[in-house]
């Protein structure tokens, strides 16, 4: 008998935007129906996602979200990346839809992830398989800021918060902490997704 399988249910306001986003990340659309309601069914990369029209959605009041567990983050996340800068130019990283890198996060035991938004504001947060109780090595203090702010921008959707606390801790950082690079290529990074950048 095989394992029982969950889908997301995610909202969105037009189901031929999501279809044509997903179509652009490799998906393929597996149901697609507008009456008596919208509904579309996209599959692709080894899991399903579902839509539901929503009268009134918008990207900016959404709140809903999914896990999705793969065994490497780096593999997906560059070939979503291919995708999104074909479709749009360049790699969305602020406003709908977008995507954040690939990184360890704090909150998650230090494994990798990274969060795809879609055009309709829902966040699909995609996350390593491994041991969660995987140890955090030893970081500077200023290493300490940059799993922070990782988690404020990338998992809480603060940027502008974690620009604030990592400028904070770059500022107050001795010259030879080793995490300056990193520091302040997350802060460049923060500062482009800020919407006033």
């Amino acid at each position: 008998m095989p394992p029982p399988r969950t889908i997301p249910l995610l909202p969105c306001a037009d189901i031929g935007e999501i279809e044509t986003f997903f179509a652009a990340l490799g998906f393929r659309t597996t149901y697609r129906q507008d009456r008596p309601y919208a509904c579309l069914g996209v599959n692709g990369h080894g899991f399903d996602l579902q839509y539901y029209g929503l009268d009134g959605h918008t990207p900016e009041s959404s709140h809903s979200s999914c896990l999705v567990i793969v065994t490497d983050t780096g593999p997906i996340w560059e070939e979503f990346a291919s995708g999104l800068r074909e479709a749009y130019g360049r790699l969305p990283v602020k406003g709908f839809p977008r995507i954040t890198r690939p990184r360890p996060r704090k909150n998650a035991g230090g494994l990798s992830g990274f969060s795809l938004v879609d055009p309709a504001g829902n966040w699909i947060r995609f996350f390593r398989d491994g041991d969660s109780e995987a140890a955090l090595s030893e970081v500077s203090r200023l290493g300490e800021a940059v799993r922070n702010a990782v988690v404020l921008a990338d998992s809480k959707g603060d940027v502008a918060q974690a620009a604030k606390i990592l400028q904070g801790a770059i500022n107050r950082a001795t010259a030879d902490d080793p995490a300056h690079d990193e520091a302040r290529s997350l802060l460049s990074e923060l500062t482009e997704r800020l919407p006033e950048a």
